[in-house]
């Protein structure tokens, strides 16, 4: 194939991918939001987690569930032979707390919603004899290289028909309380 018709190609699926990616956000949008509010972002292993979220929906919205979640994530780094870096993330905790369940929202309503989800227990035993709190100690072990960290965050998410409404924000779990 000729090089132009290449390029032609190549900036047409780019372009076509921006042009999607924005349409979904304006999508999104038009839709409605949600505000999350922590008004702490660092906790113990076992510790409640309190806040807040706003809901506002422009278009009426036919919702699946509203939901808060917890999610950590493990985010390993790793170089190859020939210098080139890759890194991998792995999600190692979801807990979720329903808020609602489904339900039509009108246009232009706006609720807020308070929730309590807890961080991972990780210093009982039931814990770590778990599936998870083995992965998790397991994983701790590798932080020793320094190529790999733990991420959390908690998401406030309307699963609706079409395009969820969703807000996340990060917090800080004090791992180095649990090994």
């Amino acid at each position: 194939m000729d090089e132009k018709i290449i390029l032609i190609i190549v900036a047409v699926v780019v372009g076509g991918g921006i042009v999607a990616a924005i349409a979904y956000y304006i999508a999104r949008f038009m839709r409605g939001s949600i505000n999350l509010s922590l008004p702490i972002t660092t906790f113990d292993p076992g510790a409640t987690i309190n806040g807040s979220f706003d809901l506002h929906t422009k278009k009426a919205i036919q919702g699946n569930k509203l939901m808060v979640k917890l999610i950590g994530t493990r985010v390993t780094k790793t170089r190859s032979d020939d210098g080139k870096s890759k890194t991998r993330s792995d999600e190692i905790y979801n807990e979720e707390v329903l808020v609602e369940e489904a339900k039509a929202y009108v246009a232009g309503s706006m609720a807020k919603y308070d929730f309590q989800i807890s961080t991972p227990n990780t210093t009982s035993p039931e814990f770590m004899n778990s599936g998870v709190g083995q992965a998790l100690s397991a994983a701790f072990r590798l932080i020793s290289d320094k190529s790999t960290r733990f991420k959390w965050k908690v998401e406030a998410r309307l699963d609706a028909k079409g395009v969820d409404l969703v807000d996340t924000q990060s917090i800080t779990l004090n791992m180095k309380q649990i090994f």
